[in-house]
């Protein structure tokens, strides 16, 4: 009977998953395809590199995502980009599954997870973007099965996202806390699961040490956390994402047991990791994407303790923010590879010539050209990347434009603007932007050509000598 409900439940879980999957098919980020072209690099034996004759560098990929995107052999950027929505969108109907399986089928809980699931743009979109949340969710999915090993599959979350381990490491210790029936029998659970869950992370950090020379990612560099914007994202993803708003019944937690009490513990370590994280810039809450699956796991637990009218009450509650978010972002953030796709073939004329191009989103210009480019975030070249400023306000030199040999730059404007008559003079999106127009190196470059970036009012520029 038990594995007939689990089974059920899989079910369940599996097609409420699906329509989001499909709405949001389109959706993604130029970050996916960073980690495209580090991919591609692998595949073709350049090594793990952005640029094919650049520096070793870990970029924004997580440690062997590109490796696992290049074992099926050389491919394009853009083909490896689809490899890894292919696999983010697997992997997220595999722990969607899971997660009906152990969610339970009561009336109640099946009618949270289904809901939860339906309404879920965030959990769509982000399986399908080309990043590694899909696969970090199923990770994190499979972390919630009541079994030891799950310590593991929480750790090798937190290898690939390090702000999941705190969550990681309170769903270990209570999950520990409840196996054992003794003192000793606890201590020695506890121990077993603590040295699971740190283990992937303590390999990983190793290995980024061995082969970068940080135990930390490049991005701790080129974005600086921010406690303000990180209680701003923590903020708007707890009510963005909407089930952990149901979460919020003091009345039900009070009659809840252990296991839902650690769920919910872990989740809200998870929110706090977010505020000292600094949060994110991009769309519909990646960072908390993960630790979804325990909001929708735990949120169908308390249903259990719950009164019709409370679930009723904090259902409207958490449906209507998720439900905005759906339909004002998700679905015009749809089309947005529709609109790379466009302005990378635009681009990829203009830049056939180019030797050294200087952008700060270097994801879609990368894949428009394989000439080496000079990230001006930082996130791919750890020259950049300790210099003074934010992700967006870097220090650029004059004399590193020139050791780089820059012979173009792709500048994004501001809303609503159009390029002035001497192209310098125009009011650039970004602080970065706008030193660069600045620098001596640039000052005979021309305007080349103007990009429309689909879907919003703002346009790149391209010059060049």
């Amino acid at each position: 009977m038990r594995a007939s409900n689990a089974a059920k439940g899989a079910l369940i879980g599996l097609v409420a998953a699906v329509p989001a999957l499909v709405a949001f098919r389109g959706f993604t980020v130029d970050d996916a395809l960073v980690s495209a072209r580090v991919a591609e690099h692998v595949a073709a034996g350049h090594g793990y590199r952005f640029n094919a004759t650049g520096p070793v560098v870990d970029a924004v990929t997580p440690l062997g995502w590109a490796n696992l995107l290049a074992a099926l052999g050389p491919a394009s950027v853009l083909g490896m980009l689809e490899r890894a929505r292919a696999l983010g969108t697997g992997a997220w109907l595999v722990a969607a599954a899971v997660l009906g399986a152990v969610a339970g089928v009561g009336r109640r809980e099946r009618a949270v997870l289904t809901g939860a699931l339906l309404l879920s743009a965030p959990l769509g979109a982000w399986a399908g973007a080309g990043m590694e949340t899909g696969v970090v969710t199923l990770f994190a999915t499979l972390a919630l099965v009541e079994v030891r090993l799950a310590a593991l599959a929480a750790g090798a979350a937190a290898a690939w996202r390090p702000e999941l381990l705190a969550w990681a490491l309170v769903l270990a210790t209570g999950s520990a806390l409840l196996a054992g029936t003794g003192a000793h029998e606890r201590s020695r659970e506890l121990a077993l699961r603590l040295g699971l869950v740190l283990l992937p992370p303590l390999v990983v950090a190793w290995v980024r040490k061995l082969s970068f020379g940080s135990f930390a990612p490049l991005a701790v560099w080129a974005k600086p956390s921010d406690l303000g914007h990180g209680l701003f994202y923590a903020v708007g993803a707890f009510v963005g994402t909407g089930v952990p708003v149901f979460c919020v019944a003091p009345r039900a937690i009070a009659r809840a047991d252990g296991r839902t009490r650690v769920l919910l513990l872990a989740l809200a370590t998870h929110f706090a990791a977010l505020v000292l994280a600094g949060g994110d810039w991009m769309a519909l809450y990646r960072l908390a994407v993960p630790v979804l699956p325990t909001a929708i796991l735990a949120a169908a637990r308390l249903a259990r303790f719950s009164t019709p009218r409370a679930l009723t009450l904090r259902g409207i509650a958490a449906a209507a923010v998720p439900f905005w978010v759906a339909v004002a972002v998700a679905w015009p953030g749809r089309r947005v590879l529709e609109h790379r796709l466009a302005l990378i073939d635009a681009a990829r004329r203009l830049l056939g010539g180019g030797h050294s191009v200087a952008s700060l989103d270097i994801g879609w210009v990368g894949a428009a050209t394989e000439a080496p480019l000079v990230d001006l975030a930082g996130i791919t070249d750890p020259v950049v990347a300790h210099l003074a400023g934010g992700h967006t306000s870097k220090h650029i030199s004059n004399g590193l434009l020139e050791n780089r040999a820059v012979d173009a730059a792709v500048l994004l404007l501001a809303p609503g603007r159009a390029p002035a008559p001497h192209w310098q003079e125009s009011a650039f999106a970004r602080n970065v932007e706008a030193r660069l127009a600045e620098q001596p190196a640039l000052e005979t470059f021309r305007l080349r050509g103007v990009l429309p970036l689909g879907g919003t009012e703002q346009v790149y520029l391209l010059v060049g000598p």
